[in-house]
């Protein structure tokens, strides 16, 4: 069983308790479409509680052609004329990022810069044979572009960096991310760095042996030349169960999670979180899913504070998912705190 990143040593658990519970808002609906060229759209949209709608447009160009390619510079040449006449048609060339000349706070013109990056990383990207690059570009309801460039195992065998953009044009803003990723059999370790903004990095690493796992992780900004934040977690997996214990926010807040899959149709999972900080009280959460046949299923939870959720899901027919979930708070029933949501997937 490989090793999991430090934020998913208890992911089983954590999964079961909060993913495909719909009263979160009030209505979502998904857009997934895959075309045969390795380009595969989304478009998310999501009505809140409080009346404000939300939404994001994302284009996901995969290279998969690249691991079947020879490193001789003829076939080097042809995926780079190849690519390069396929993502401008994608991603207008980057034109979003360099249409907007500004200065930011340092005096530096990320027009000019984001030009060069941005082409120069592509270019130097493309010409490693065997690599799984991917470019993705998302753009949202709050006028924000992000284009992210992923490249796996081409440096390192199981290595994937990756190179993460952001612009705001209604103010200027940019920021400039770089991610590394190294997992091996019994070694997980992530690296995020923050060029703009600080500079900051954030670093963790998983180690684990016979389904025993120990991870930390620790924030460091350079100009304060201080650590920011530590963490750490250990756990347990196995094929039918998992456990972890992890505290994080300095070692001030603690969580033990238990997952537990009694069967094929049986899930269940609880959650106890301690905060050093606020006090002894202890927050405890609780939740199950049954699947009622092959294409649908039911999940409940309920929590320490009396709040219980309900949530039902099932594929209509292939590519059209239904959800529907409810909250309800059992200590004020004859109160308006309870919510309904649903939400609407559909894939081609």
């Amino acid at each position: 069983m490989s090793v999991p990143a430090f934020s998913d040593i208890s992911k089983s658990a954590n999964d079961l308790l909060s993913k495909d519970f719909y009263h979160l808002s009030a209505g979502t609906i998904e857009v997934k479409s895959n075309t045969p060229n390795n380009v595969a759209f989304k478009v998310t949209g999501k009505n809140s509680h409080d009346k404000a709608t939300s939404g994001a447009l994302e284009g996901k160009y995969s290279d998969k052609s690249l691991g079947k390619s020879t490193s001789t510079s003829t076939s080097t040449g042809r995926r780079l004329r190849k690519v390069s006449k396929q993502a401008p048609k994608l991603f207008g060339s980057m034109g979003p990022i360099t249409v907007f000349p500004h200065t930011n706070s340092h005096g530096l013109d990320c027009s000019v810069f984001f030009d060069k990056q941005i082409n120069l990383l592509f270019k130097l990207l493309m010409v490693y044979h065997g690599a799984g690059l991917t470019l993705t570009q998302t753009w949202n309801t709050a006028n924000a572009l992000d284009t992210k460039i992923e490249l796996a195992d081409s440096l390192a065998k199981g290595l994937k960096a990756e190179t993460i953009f952001q612009f705001l044009p209604a103010n200027n803003n940019t920021g400039a991310k770089l991610n590394l990723t190294f997992k091996q059999s019994a070694f997980h370790g992530r690296a995020f760095f923050d060029l703009l903004k600080g500079p900051t990095a954030n670093v963790d690493a998983v180690i684990g042996h016979e389904g025993f796992l120990a991870g930390a992780s620790a924030g460091y900004d350079v100009q304060k030349a201080a650590v920011t934040g530590y963490s750490a977690a250990v756990g347990y997996v196995a094929p039918q169960y998992s456990a972890a214990v992890t505290a994080t926010d300095n070692l001030s807040v603690f969580a033990a999670s238990y997952y537990h899959k009694v069967n094929s149709q049986v899930e269940a999972s609880a959650k106890a979180v301690w905060n050093s900080k606020s006090g002894n009280t202890v927050g405890l959460e609780v939740a199950s899913k049954y699947r009622l046949d092959p294409v649908s299923f039911a999940k409940a939870k309920i929590n320490d504070r009396g709040v219980a959720a309900v949530a039902y899901n099932v594929l209509l027919r292939p590519g059209v998912t239904v959800g529907i979930g409810a909250s309800f708070d059992t200590q004020k029933i004859d109160q308006a705190t309870h919510k309904v949501g649903a939400s609407f997937t559909f894939e081609s």
